[in-house]
């Protein structure tokens, strides 16, 4: 068999209609074509349907590129998040892209791998392709990525966390006062002796500000602070981590997690070395993403508005873009009490 090349010519390939091509089968001028995909308000209703009848019949794809030269626009926001391995960013950068595509633009979503290079090199690219706007995760980058923006003119907004007096708008929530408020919680169960699994603080203010949360909170209540262990986020990056914890400090009553992928791992690990939760050992996550509930003991963890920060995000892009004055938004987060987390032992 003859290996298929791609695109050759003459290979079962026809010619791409073109603006002229619907022009004729629905009987107007191209400039009237014009109007109706850019200005369909100025178009009467009738004509209006026989340019879409025929733009349907011929399979037209509108040449955006002419039209973004034209506009100076390409209609496309780039997002640079940290992996597309963890559900945490999921239904945040879902809400993004429902938000953009009701407004016509599409979303180019690239990831990091939380490496603070490969993020620069991620948004330089992006503005090579000519995005709009770029969303940006946390913080925790050189300078040197925002002057890059400023430069070529490219509106940014943060997401996950929120700093009021940032140079830049972001969209999220207070990251250590949600892991303060679950403290504070424990704390008025008893618990004195807490270990904190969390991801790789170096470059990531998120996990920092979490980390930074608990021992604000046991600092207050005069209690030592927690003994904390870093790790990759995985499951099986939990439990080992639970594994190590508790091979130091065998007398925890408490592991709080960084988010709920590396609270499920520990979980399974405690179930797996005998540690009844929450009768021996209470865990608790951060992020409340549908595995939360499903894990057994359910999940105690912070709920992030995963949603309703993208939508406000992507709100945000776009006022930029419309040349407005952003100021961003601090969105609440809640806790939500299952049955992981119980009276110390």
């Amino acid at each position: 068999m003859t290996p298929y090349k791609g695109i050759e010519k003459g290979f079962g390939m026809k010619k791409a209609p073109t603006l002229q091509d619907v022009a004729a089968e629905a009987r107007v001028s191209t400039a009237t074509v014009s109007r109706c995909l850019n200005s369909p308000d100025v178009v009467s209703e009738a004509t209006r349907q026989r340019v879409l009848d025929a733009v349907k019949a011929l399979d037209y794809a509108p040449n955006f590129g002419a039209r973004a030269l034209v506009a100076k626009r390409t209609l496309t926001i780039g997002a640079v998040i940290p992996t597309m391995e963890n559900a945490i960013f999921a239904e945040g950068i879902q809400a993004v892209q429902d938000v953009l595509q009701a407004e016509g633009y599409m979303l180019l979503v690239s990831s990091s791998g939380y490496d603070p290079e490969a993020e620069a090199d991620a948004v330089h690219t992006l503005a090579a392709r000519g995005a709009d706007g770029v969303l940006l995760i946390g913080l925790d980058r050189e300078p040197s990525v925002y002057e890059f923006l400023a430069t070529q003119q490219i509106p940014a907004v943060i997401v996950w966390t929120h700093d009021p007096n940032g140079s830049v708008p972001s969209v999220g929530f207070d990251n250590s006062a949600a892991m303060v408020e679950m403290t504070r919680h424990a704390l008025s169960l008893g618990h004195k002796k807490i270990g904190v699994i969390s991801g790789r603080t170096a470059g990531n203010d998120r996990a920092r500000d979490r980390v930074r949360g608990v021992q604000t909170a046991l600092s207050e209540a005069g209690i030592a602070p927690a003994k904390v262990i870093e790790t990759d986020y995985g499951i099986a990056e939990g439990g080992a981590a639970l594994s190590a914890l508790l091979a130091q400090h065998p007398d925890l009553t408490l592991v709080i997690c960084g988010n709920d992928v590396l609270a499920a791992g520990a979980i399974r690990e405690a179930r797996a070395i005998g540690r009844n939760v929450p009768g021996d050992l209470s865990i608790t996550g951060f992020d409340d993403i549908g595995l939360a509930a499903l894990v057994e003991p359910s999940l105690t963890t912070v709920r992030v508005p995963h949603r309703d920060m993208g939508e406000a995000a992507a709100r945000a892009v776009l006022a930029l873009l419309a040349g407005e004055t952003v100021a961003g938004q601090a969105l609440p987060t809640e806790l939500m009490l299952r049955d992981s987390l119980g009276p110390a032992a």
